[in-house]
């Protein structure tokens, strides 16, 4: 049932060639990596939570198809501490371990979300014991990011007033404790506030118009 949902709610806001291309990948996705992450538009359910969602985009987790793209571009096993801004129920930190990234942490504003990122990270440690993650619940504007962090994986979480906080955040971070970062940034609306900030880009792809990644450094 929750692919069928995932399929007609991208169908209705896309098109067909690409909700059929992205359902194959989340079949073989959730099966291949053994989490349960397959999901679309349940922020409703959060605002009836009385939570603000204002500045938040729909929950949709990353596609497959893009994570491993960008993981084989970068050696996620070279990476000290690899967060996730805006994680939901964890998909990219759990792809991420596969890819050999071995600290991990998430920080999404929803409760249940966080839950789920916990349960599905929990699967992926039986497969890679010495995996260490975190999850945190907590707004994104207020999060502070940790010293020791110099990969951050971002899929277009929220609009321009939190990113322009996350960014000022991650330059804190860095003025703080210097030191090379790369910013892994789906579906990149906010692009902008990164190149502006002295960040270049070094991948990019771009499928089936809405599919579209880019590799940041600094």
């Amino acid at each position: 049932m929750k692919f069928i949902r995932y399929f007609f709610y991208i169908a209705l806001n896309w098109n067909l060639r690409i909700a059929w291309h992205l359902l194959q990948q989340e079949i073989k996705g959730e099966k291949k990596y053994g989490i349960n992450t397959t999901g679309a538009d349940e922020l409703q359910s959060l605002e009836k939570q009385d939570i603000d969602i204002e500045h938040a985009t729909i929950y949709m987790p990353s596609p497959y198809g893009l994570l491993e793209w960008a993981f084989q571009k970068v050696d996620m096993g070279s990476y000290k501490h690899i967060v996730d801004i805006g994680s939901g129920k964890g998909r990219a930190l759990c792809v991420a371990a596969h890819f050999g990234a071995t600290k991990l942490t998430g920080v999404d504003f929803s409760k249940s979300f966080c839950q789920k990122a916990i349960e599905n990270l929990s699967l992926t440690k039986q497969k890679f014991p010495n995996l260490q993650y975190s999850i945190f619940t907590n707004d994104a504007f207020y999060f502070s990011i940790p010293p020791d962090v110099d990969c951050i994986f971002l899929f277009n979480p929220f609009d321009d007033v939190i990113m322009s906080g996350v960014l000022e955040n991650i330059e804190i971070s860095l003025q703080k404790n210097a030191r090379p970062i790369t910013i892994i940034y789906f579906n990149p609306l906010q692009q902008h506030l990164f190149l502006s900030a002295g960040y270049r880009q070094i991948f990019h792809t771009k499928k089936l118009k809405y599919l579209e990644a880019i590799i940041l450094k600094k």
